[in-house]
C-alpha cells in the first residue's frame, strides 16, 4: 500500500534516499476528483517509466479555483486515500498552488509524466523540469474521460 505524505520536505527527503539507492523518480499531478479509467491509465502508464510513482493531488482550494465553487465533489483527504490505495500509487502529497512547480523544484524526479491533454511543449512546468535536467513524458490514453463531464451529468 502507498504511503501518504502531506509533508514536502518529508517527501523530498524519502525521495532524496531512494535516488541514492538508484531508483527512477516519477512524479504525476492533478486532482483527481472523480477517479475513473483516464485516471488509472494515466497513473500507471506514468508508473512504467520509473520505480516510484510520486501523485501530487491538488487540494480543495486549488480544485475551487481551477474547476469552480461545487468542486471537489470529493474532499482532499479521502482523494489522498484512494489514490494511495491504487497500486500504482508509492507516495501521495499536496499541493496549493496553481502549477507543481515547487513540489518540481524540491524533489527533482527524474521524469515529470502528464497526460494526453497536454503536449511535452504545453506542459505548464516544462521549464521548471528542463532546468534541473529533468524529463517530460506524456502518459495515459486520449483524454476521453473527465471528472468535470461526469460531474456535469451528475448535475443534470
Amino acid at each position: 500500500m502507498a504511503k501518504i505524505v502531506k509533508d514536502v520536505d518529508k517527501l523530498a527527503s524519502i525521495v532524496k534516499d531512494l535516488k541514492a539507492k538508484g531508483k527512477k523518480i516519477v512524479l504525476v499531478n492533478g486532482c483527481f476528483d472523480i477517479l475513473h479509467v483516464g485516471h488509472i491509465r494515466y497513473l500507471k502508464g506514468a508508473k512504467m517509466l520509473g520505480d516510484v510513482l510520486v501523485a501530487a493531488l491538488n487540494s480543495d482550494i486549488s480544485v475551487r479555483a481551477l474547476k469552480g465553487s461545487g468542486r471537489p465533489l470529493t474532499q482532499e483527504g479521502e482523494r489522498m486515500e484512494i489514490l494511495s490505495a491504487i497500486r500504482f500509487v508509492d507516495y501521495v502529497t499536496i499541493f496549493s498552488e496553481p502549477t507543481v512547480d515547487k513540489i518540481l523544484l524540491k524533489i527533482k524526479p527524474h521524469i515529470h509524466a502528464k497526460g494526453t491533454d497536454y503536449t511535452i511543449e504545453t506542459v505548464p512546468e516544462r521549464q521548471t523540469v528542463l532546468s534541473y535536467g529533468g524529463e517530460i513524458a506524456i502518459v495515459g490514453d486520449p483524454k476521453e474521460h473527465s471528472s468535470s463531464e461526469m460531474a456535469a451529468i451528475k448535475n443534470r
